[in-house]
């Protein structure tokens, strides 16, 4: 008994011996790995975020697309044109004001076209130097002693005086517009070019007087005719709508002589209005007088002819009455005429004649006017 009881002990004894050493022998061994669950649980995760992201880069992808082709629409507006550029070529035809689409830029390029408006081109290049604030506001620099080329500009006329000339072209996009779309990189700049040259060439072409008083519409028009030649000759493809702003003055180192010559041409353009005034009123008035002595010796003469046309008349009537008794009819004729030239006569006195004949005198007397005598108040004796 005792020794069976015994036994037993000592094989438990044996194994807890034996778990110490296996405990022992374990704790000097390496950890053992991860499971493969999590492992795949890992790569499961990691495939899930892929998968999510290139479902956001897609969607992101997709508007981005959408957004680079919707920036292609575009509006023309209003009195504007489009021309559209695929790699700097033109493509299709002129585009009117409304929506459209383009493929955006770099590949399609939109250009537009203002036809309709007018645009404005000022020239200064024969301006002295200012500037537009400074003549609003009146403060301008004064003119010196004389012009500085490298600062003010001028114009030289055709009798080698200087001037100063500025203008404003107001112009048109000519239709079609291509010409001045394709032709040229800055067509607003040769369009300043042009009609700075087409001051040049007229002022040259002009005399001072001429472009300062005498003929300043005609200065104008003269420019207008060189921009559209310098339009044809270099294809600018615009169209001019009309020069106005026009302003021609002389040197302000010069103003008072200037204006000495503009004096004395205003008081010689004068006398020659009063003589020409003159004149037209004495060719007036003596064309008057010799119309109205034409009249009256027309009258005269139409007069005369038909007192002499009655005399003719009366005398042929008269020439057969005389041819049959001369001495009847004188003595007809002149008791006629007695009794005509004497109606007025009241009395009559008979003188005889030196053959002892009679003859009778006919004498137009006038008598005194018979005035009635005034009767005396009687005299108040009281």
């Amino acid at each position: 008994m005792s020794d069976s009881h015994k036994h037993p002990s000592h094989d438990h004894e044996h194994d807890h011996s034996h778990d110490r050493d296996h405990a022992h022998d374990h704790a000097h061994e390496p950890a053992p790995e991860a499971p493969e669950m999590n492992e795949y649980a890992g790569t499961q995760a990691l495939s899930d975020a892929l998968r999510s992201s290139f479902v956001i880069v897609k969607v992101i992808m997709v508007g981005l697309v959408a957004l680079f082709l919707f920036s292609g629409f575009f509006t023309v507006k209003p009195q504007e044109k489009a021309i559209i550029l695929r790699f700097g070529k033109p493509v299709g035809e002129l585009l009117n004001p409304g929506p459209h689409w383009a493929l955006p830029s770099p590949i399609e390029e939109v250009i537009r076209i203002p036809v309709d408006q007018v645009q404005a081109v000022n020239s200064s290049t024969g301006w002295y130097a200012t500037s537009a604030a400074a003549e609003a506001a009146g403060n301008e620099p004064p003119p010196g002693e004389s012009l500085d080329p490298s600062r003010d500009g001028y114009l030289i006329t055709g009798d080698q005086n200087l001037i100063h000339a500025r203008a404003t072209l107001r112009y048109r996009i000519a239709d079609p517009p291509l010409g001045y779309v394709m032709n040229f990189a800055n067509v607003p700049n040769l369009i300043q070019s042009a009609f700075d040259g087409a001051l040049l060439f007229t002022a040259s072409r002009y005399k001072v007087d001429d472009a300062l008083t005498r003929d300043v519409a005609g200065f104008r028009e003269a420019v207008r005719a060189r921009m559209d030649e310098l339009i044809a000759q270099q294809g600018l493809g615009i169209v001019v709508d009309q020069i106005d702003n026009v302003r021609i003055i002389a040197p302000r180192q010069l103003k008072a002589a200037f204006d000495r010559v503009l004096e004395a041409e205003v008081r010689r353009g004068k006398e020659i209005n009063d003589a020409r005034s003159y004149e037209n009123q004495t060719v007036s008035k003596a064309q008057a007088g010799a119309e109205s002595r034409r009249n009256v010796g027309q009258t005269e003469r139409t007069r005369l002819v038909e007192f002499v046309a009655a005399e003719v008349e009366r005398f042929t009537n008269n020439l057969p009455a005389w041819h049959a008794n001369r001495e009847l009819f004188t003595q007809q004729r002149q008791a006629d005429l007695l009794r005509v030239v004497f109606t007025n006569a009241v009395e009559k006195t008979a003188v005889p004649e030196r053959a002892g004949g009679n003859r009778t005198l006919w004498l137009q007397l006038s008598r005194e006017p018979f005035t009635p005598k005034t009767l005396e108040q009687p005299k108040d004796t009281h």
